[in-house]
């Protein structure tokens, strides 16, 4: 790493830096809301067309998680890391069943969250909290990995100083990301990531075109690559006495590889984020062309995982792993690419940041502020107070960051997924049946949650083996012996319970809530795009 700062590449980053900054303050000029509600400054109006929507559900969900957290995994355990290629695969037709039945439910009943839905399909603002709840706590220490992805950038170019710096001076960086994504976020709302996805796409392919192929040819080629990056693995790792990682997964761990897989692929679309970016669409065919033609990248993923071999086989050394893939680019490239790498990656980090932000605050307003403290709030004081929440949140990821070891920053994106995965059975299972129980659905997401938050504060830190830390990805699954996904086994005995609770709670006939949507209302077309009405409620008991 160089000791110095990197002014060329230092320059091209401020350059995409201050121009997607004023792109994002322009935003709100841009398609200018013809209200001051929270339709328009948290979904953008509810009118992103196909290529809208397109760029920015990529930006929000190929992240710095992506380009730093997924690589970083690969250069220190090998082929481990490669879980998120198939579970972006795995993931679309899941979503392609149940998001055009939400975009329909929502845009016919005016929701602007899960929770919204959750509420008006199970009568419970009990359920309707918890969900929010988690939504919320959830997306911290994911906003907090695009943070990690900045620090990242910034340290390899020489700014924000080394580890024995002091604090302030080390973590100005995340200061400074902080500083400029909560101004124009709460300037512009949801117009401004989507207004920047189309820069921060652009910039990702046409460094990921040359990354693939330029950095190849310098090493002498992929085969070479995975030789030395086979050698590397086979190394002893002093702290655990095991190889270091491996090309291929062991048998012994290719449950924890599925596992890891099936689970991340049924919590990624649980995220109050991509919830967001979905609902800002016009029609549901924009959700369904879109379920077709974003898979691109989970092909540009693929080819991103590649270059954690190709940092071991450039003979890149860093005690962080998060440092590897800036460091690589910074290595191989000329510093006037090398900035424009590095501004990929923290262009690639704000826009993400910014729908996360802007999603949690949405739950905060609408299923808590507005059920519990002040239900007869008008449309501007909503969106004034979401304005608000959203810097409180980053706030929140900012304490994420500093307080939890950043080496294995992928645990973020983990240990949110834990959290988020327990309200796939009120979200998911509600928009095709009403046979679950409130009551049930929040039990079984109570008893998911703790057994989710215990286990993984049960994971000893990867840099200190002697101390436990939140955002393990691995535990024993009782009765089976072997390593799987945390979030995974919580989610099962969530259903579980759900399920068991639910017969018995049909059977004394406690009481159920009022089911205000009816079948219709998961169906409506393009037509019925942006209507708001209220409807006679359904029978409780009924299944759609």
């Amino acid at each position: 790493m160089n000791d110095g700062v990197n002014g060329v590449a230092l320059a091209v980053f401020i350059f995409f830096f201050l121009a997607v900054t004023v792109m994002g303050f322009l935003a709100a000029r841009w398609r200018r809301a013809e209200s001051d509600s929270l339709d328009e400054w948290g979904l953008g109006g509810r009118s992103f067309g196909t290529w809208i929507t397109w760029f920015l559900l990529g930006g929000d969900l190929y992240t710095a998680y992506t380009f730093v957290a997924v690589p970083a995994a690969i250069y220190a355990a090998g082929a481990a890391g490669f879980f998120a290629v198939p579970y972006t695969i795995l993931v679309y037709p899941l979503i392609f069943t149940f998001l055009p039945r939400l975009w329909s439910v929502s845009h016919r009943h005016g929701y602007v969250t899960t929770s919204d839905f959750v509420r008006g399909r199970f009568g419970s603002k009990g359920l309707s909290l918890a969900v929010a709840l988690t939504g919320i706590l959830a997306t911290m220490p994911y906003i907090a990995l695009q943070l990690v992805g900045i620090q990242a950038v910034l340290d390899v170019m020489g700014v924000g100083g080394g580890e024995n710096t002091n604090w302030f001076v080390k973590d100005l960086p995340l200061l400074i990301a902080f500083g400029v994504l909560a101004a124009y976020t709460y300037s512009s709302g949801l117009r401004a990531p989507a207004l920047i996805a189309f820069v921060k796409d652009t910039l990702i392919y046409i460094v990921i075109a040359v990354a693939i192929i330029y950095i190849p040819i310098k090493l002498g080629g992929f085969d070479d690559v995975f030789t030395k990056a086979g050698e590397a693995f086979s190394q002893v790792n002093p702290v655990t006495e095991k190889p270091r990682g491996a090309l291929v997964p062991a048998e012994a761990s290719q449950w924890t590889y599925a596992t890891l897989a099936l689970g991340s692929a049924l919590a990624l679309f649980m995220y109050p984020h991509s919830i967001t970016a979905t609902l800002s669409s016009k029609s549901r065919e924009v959700i369904r062309r879109n379920t077709t033609i974003l898979p691109l990248y989970s092909l540009m993923l693929g080819l991103l995982a590649l270059l954690g071999f190709m940092a071991i086989a450039a003979g890149v050394k860093v005690t962080n792993g998060q440092l590897a893939i800036p460091q690589l680019f910074e290595n191989m490239f000329p510093a006037w690419f090398a900035g424009v790498a590095f501004a990929a990656i923290g262009i690639g980090a704000l826009v993400p940041a910014a729908i996360m932000s802007i999603a949690a605050a949405n739950l905060f307003t609408r299923n808590i502020y507005k059920d519990f403290i002040k239900p007869d709030a008008t449309a501007a004081q909503e969106t004034k107070v979401s304005k608000l929440v959203s810097l409180l949140v980053k706030v929140g990821a900012l304490v994420f960051v500093l307080t939890m070891d950043k080496t294995v920053a992928i645990n973020f994106q983990l240990l949110g997924g834990i959290w988020i995965l327990q309200t796939f059975p009120a979200l998911v299972g509600g928009l095709f049946t009403r046979w679950f129980h409130r009551w049930a659905l929040l039990a079984g997401w109570a008893v998911g949650m703790v057994y989710g938050t215990v286990a993984a504060y049960g994971i000893a830190s990867p840099t200190n083996p002697s101390q436990k830390h939140f955002g393990g990805s691995n535990a024993e699954i009782p009765g089976l012996g072997e390593m799987g996904y945390i979030g995974l086994t919580a989610f099962v005995l969530n259903v579980v319970v759900t399920v068991v609770l639910t017969f018995v709670l049909r059977a004394v006939k406690a009481p159920d809530g009022v089911d205000e949507t009816k079948p219709s209302d998961y169906t409506a077309d393009a037509g019925d795009a942006g209507v708001a009405v209220e409807l006679p409620p359904a029978t409780a008991g009924s299944a759609h």
